[in-house]
């Protein structure tokens, strides 16, 4: 676990507390609809929630604050952080959250490229190196750090056969500034669990703006 897993950490005990149990249930139900995840492929549960749980604390806004736990987590009087933890934050809060692919691995670098910003990146000595693959798009989260940046744990892969669609969605959106991409990644999420759910349905049937499953 590197030092901003541990500060995130460190938030959600607060924020996914007793205190604000009925404000995750809401968040889950919202998040997983009804395909909150098997915890008997143990696998896959934690995965899951790594997604639920970087959503939760980067992009959902907590009701009554307007704001994320992220953004908000310094104004709270029970937490206290070192100058080293709120630069840390500062990091945090410049995340970058998109729809990458994989371009190539050379010695400990992932090579990627930013889809709706068609730039190329490089996490640098980066400690999640396998599961990459270059037919499948992903969602994932970077924090900078220096010249790089760090994974996040929330990654999510999507089929091959799903590229066409995310591919035509992302070109409506360079042309539409209106559109909010976490809208987009995140029912593309949802489309995933869909995807896991159904396993008799072809996945661009579940991929579509005409999807039959009720995404």
């Amino acid at each position: 676990m590197n030092e901003y897993e541990f500060l995130m950490e460190k938030i959600l005990a607060h924020f996914a507390g007793p205190l604000f149990s009925d404000e995750l249930t809401r968040a889950k139900r919202f998040f997983f609809e009804n395909t909150i995840p098997n915890e008997e492929n143990p696998e896959l549960f934690e995965q899951r929630m790594s997604q639920f749980f970087d959503w939760y604390f980067f992009t959902r806004e907590l009701e009554g604050y307007g704001q994320t736990p992220l953004e908000v987590c310094e104004d709270v009087r029970e937490l206290r952080f070192t100058t080293e933890e709120k630069g840390l934050l500062q990091h945090m809060r410049k995340h970058r959250h998109s729809l990458f692919q994989f371009i190539k691995l050379k010695d400990e670098d992932v090579h990627i490229k930013d889809l709706f910003k068609k730039e190329r990146l490089v996490v640098r000595k980066s400690k999640l190196i396998f599961g990459f693959d270059t037919e499948e798009f992903f969602e994932a989260r970077l924090i900078p750090t220096g010249d790089s940046y760090i994974f996040t744990r929330g990654f999510c892969f999507h089929p091959t056969s799903a590229q066409k669609f995310i591919t035509e969605e992302i070109k409506k959106h360079r042309k539409d500034p209106d559109k909010n991409p976490e809208d987009f990644i995140l029912r593309l999420i949802k489309m995933r669990f869909k995807f896991e759910q159904y396993k008799h349905v072809k996945p661009e049937m579940i991929y579509s703006d005409s999807s039959k499953v009720g995404i």
